[in-house]
């Protein structure tokens, strides 16, 4: 039935286009084509060209950022490699400061000590020879008592009371020397 139709409409083949109407579908494309290569391919190609130009240039400014982020890595690299260093001499000189600081202060801490020591032994040589005299008063005094009471009477002469105390305290003193031991009188 489709054979039937197509054979009544004109008889060919129906992919088949008549000739006038292929030269005017020819002569309507070649007209088209034309405005088209003459009007909106120039358009069209302009604004590829810009499109590729400015990816281009996108590149170049990429590969521009890339080498600038290496170089400022690189730099920045080198700037904490100087810290570490300057921060390892800066802990080296606090380290030797320290040292010094602690040097000084042992230093300062024993000639203190030895003042204290000096000024401790001065105050004891100083409260012995105060002792020694006050103790050799009163042994005087006692001795001078003691003698009047032997003889009976009180001794009244000052000069006499004090050679007899100083002739007293002399024999005491060396009878005490005499009774230590030789090692302690060589030490």
């Amino acid at each position: 039935m489709l054979e039937s139709t197509i054979i009544a409409s004109g008889g060919g083949n129906p992919l088949v286009p008549a000739l006038p109407d292929l030269v005017w579908g020819t002569l309507a494309f070649v007209v088209v084509a034309l405005a088209v290569y003459k009007f909106a391919w120039p358009s069209f190609i302009a604004t590829l060209d810009e499109r590729t130009e400015k990816i281009e240039k996108g590149l170049q400014a990429a590969e521009i950022a890339r080498e600038e982020i290496a170089a400022e890595r690189v730099g920045l690299q080198n700037e904490v490699a100087q810290a570490h260093r300057e921060a390892a001499e800066i802990r080296e000189r606090a380290q030797d400061n320290a040292k010094s600081i602690v040097t000084e202060a042992q230093a300062k801490a024993k000639h203190e000590a030895a003042t204290l020591v000096d000024s401790a032994q001065q105050r004891i040589a100083a409260d012995a020879q105060a002792a020694s005299r006050e103790l050799q008063s009163n042994v005087g005094a006692l001795a001078t008592e003691l003698a009047g009471r032997i003889i009976g009477e009180a001794v009244t002469d000052s000069a006499l009371a004090s050679r007899v105390v100083d002739r007293f305290l002399d024999d005491l003193e060396n009878s005490l020397l005499a009774k230590q031991p030789t090692t302690s009188r060589e030490a």
